[in-house]
């Protein structure tokens, strides 16, 4: 969920100490009621130890529950420096491992267990396409009404899009769009408001073309599931999903957060080192992200998947809709960075909220989950009847694709492979990379070189139609960058008219920002140089400061009353006395009253930029008048006779 491109995905090693929360699951008790066991309370002194747990076969993984497993996950963690991690699995519709690991926060003794909290991001996807799939089953809709049917105003920036974007479109990352995220991520507005503002987005490739992520038309499907059914998106998956599966603790908000719940605490990685940090309240995007739940819960919602829309005896889903979310929509390309951490995929598509591929001959259903100090996955093996959840709190990792590769593997009896290693090993190639990229960046910098203008010339407030304001104030010999609530920062010069922006959450990445200068040498646009979109601000005219008003006479005003020619090209505009006042009329717009600030200099009112005309007189008599507006030329006309 969170964008990339601000994201510390830094990975080298790091000693974490780990303790673990234990809930051991027999598979053999939990077969009546589909949960997992609590663990026995402990013997008293005397009796006999447990039996040791069961080896996995020579050859193999050990599978969960089995000797071996908490080991090399606590070793992975370690690698990986995870926190907590906690873990779910469901096989033949019963939970028959349920597990948490780690800590809930780090320096803390808390553990996580099977109930802890966590963000699963992303996954919760799936959650907005099976709340359109119950609305297509009830007949409120069809997966092909165009969106703007059930979304009256949704207007995107190419007219053709917006008349044939479907709702299906919405769910299956083909519109065209790139991602966009700051339009929501750290931002004020609303989730009308976003989708108000998705219209000024360029598309950046065709549409239907290619896969390209997309949360906004997420969010766009869940406004449809309010217009539809009169709920919240919130409302309905709660008392639609939620509650016939018994997620109880499940929410759609950090804020149903409560003092003393088992949540987890999120962790990032800042200069190198884990930290835990905030929670990131994303309720403006939530039907692309915002779930919260524990995997004993998540598995409930697994179960449902695999039973094909039926759980415990109740039909939520027809199995149609099931299979019309399983089935292939989008192609994602044979290309890393997928085929790195896929690499024995031979398919790799996306169908309703779900990605799809292919594993040792098995089709996989699966999605995963990213916000601020939050890793999450979901994965299932229908023909097995098989499904995992993973879920942990710290960002920017692959442990939970590694694990599930795994456990998989495991279950289908396939040879041991340490993948957690093997993704490792291919996070921190890519973190090498990037690394190598910020460095190419620093070494281009043209060191003792100035700005062009003096700071102070810097400071404005700059527009942008999709994204908003941001705001450059000049305070204390110093220039600061305001966009949205979370990207307040410092700039300090890079070189020539360029910036470095070193924002105050420590979570965000730094970042260059570039003024360029028009042909007056004046500031004209800010581009904040973001890694994979560059946020683009036109600088807005300043706002006209009311200048101190004189008091001029009826006949003094008068003097300049008369009509007024410009050569070249031929226009001409009139000064009236009307109502006390003097006006300027402008053949085509409105008429303007003029406000006296000296004796022949008058400052036009009411209107967004400062305008001043001023009038030549030559041995008392009006000869010409000049109007100068902003930036703009002065434009001098004449007085006929």
């Amino acid at each position: 969920m969170k964008p990339n491109s601000l994201r510390r995905i830094v990975l080298l090693a790091l000693v974490l100490s780990v303790s673990v929360a234990f809930i051991q699951v027999q598979a053999l008790q939990a077969l009546s009621s589909g949960q997992a066991q609590k663990p026995a309370a402990p013997k008293p002194a005397g009796q006999p130890a447990a039996p040791a747990l069961q080896a996995a076969p020579s050859g193999q993984a050990p599978q969960p529950g089995q000797a071996g497993f908490d080991e090399y996950v606590l070793k992975a963690m370690k690698d990986w420096e995870v926190p907590g991690l906690a873990l779910a699995v469901v096989k033949d519709d019963k939970i028959i491992f349920a597990k948490g690991y780690g800590v809930r926060t780090l320096g803390e003794p808390t553990p996580v267990d099977e109930k802890t909290l966590f963000a699963i991001g992303s996954s919760s996807k799936a959650f907005t396409a099976a709340a359109i799939a119950m609305l297509v089953d009830d007949g409120k809709l069809k997966w092909d009404d165009p969106a703007t049917l059930h979304l009256p105003g949704f207007e995107l920036y190419d007219p053709y899009v917006t008349r044939e974007l479907t709702v299906r479109d919405l769910l299956c990352h083909r519109s065209g769009l790139e991602r966009a995220d700051l339009l929501w991520y750290g931002s004020a507005y609303d989730r009308a408001e976003i989708l108000r503002r998705i219209r000024y987005l360029k598309p950046s490739w065709s549409f239907r073309s290619r896969y390209g992520y997309q949360n906004i038309m997420f969010l766009a499907a869940g406004q449809i599931v309010q217009n539809v059914s009169g709920k919240t998106w919130d409302d309905f998956v709660a008392e639609r999903i939620f509650k016939p599966l018994g997620m109880t603790s499940s929410n759609t908000s950090t804020k149903a957060f409560r003092p003393g719940d088992n949540v987890a605490t999120p962790h990032g990685k800042i200069e190198k080192k884990v930290r835990p940090i905030p929670w990131r309240n994303i309720d403006n995007i939530a039907p692309a992200g915002s779930i919260n739940s524990n995997v004993v819960e998540m598995a409930q919602w697994v179960r449902l998947q695999l039973g094909e829309g039926s759980y415990a005896g109740q039909r939520l889903l027809s199995s149609g809709a099931v299979r019309e979310m399983w089935k292939s929509h989008s192609v994602i390309p044979a290309e890393p960075p997928w085929t790195l951490f896929f690499p024995d995929s031979r398919f790799l598509n996306y169908g309703l909220g779900w990605f799809l591929r292919d594993h040792r001959g098995r089709k996989v259903v699966e999605h995963g989950g990213a916000i601020d100090g939050m890793r999450a996955l979901v994965s299932m093996v229908p023909e097995e009847n098989f499904g995992l959840v993973l879920l942990t709190n710290l960002g920017g990792h692959n442990l939970p694709e590694a694990l599930a590769y795994r456990i998989i593997d495991s279950y289908l009896g396939a040879p041991a492979r340490d993948t957690s290693a093997d993704f490792l090993k291919a996070s921190k190639g890519f973190q090498e990379q990037q690394e190598a990229a910020q460095k190419k960046i620093e070494d281009a910098r043209k060191p003792n070189t100035l700005p062009s203008l003096a700071l102070e010339k810097y400071a404005g407030t700059y527009k942008s139609d999709l994204y908003g304001e941001a705001k450059v104030t000049y305070e204390g010999g110093k220039l600061l960058l305001g966009f949205g609530p979370a990207f307040q920062g410092e700039l300090t010069h890079w070189h020539y008219d360029t910036f470095q922006v070193r924002w105050r959450d420590p979570v965000l990445d730094k970042a260059l920002v570039v003024f360029t200068l028009d042909g007056l040498a004046q500031v004209d646009e800010l581009t904040i140089d973001v890694p994979g979109t560059d946020l683009v601000f036109k600088r807005a005219p300043e706002a006209p400061k009311p200048a101190q008003a004189i008091a001029l006479s009826e006949a003094e005003l008068k003097k300049f009353v008369g009509a007024y020619q410009l050569p070249n090209p031929p226009l001409e505009v009139s000064v009236e006395f009307v109502g006390g006042k003097l006006k300027l009329v402008v053949p085509g717009q409105p008429v303007y009253s003029l406000l006296p600030i000296a004796p022949a200099r008058f400052q036009v009112e009411n209107v967004p930029i400062s305008v001043f005309v001023e009038f030549k007189l030559e041995a008392g008599a009006v000869k010409s008048v000049t109007l100068e507006q902003g930036t703009n030329p002065p434009l001098t006309f004449l007085r006929k006779p």
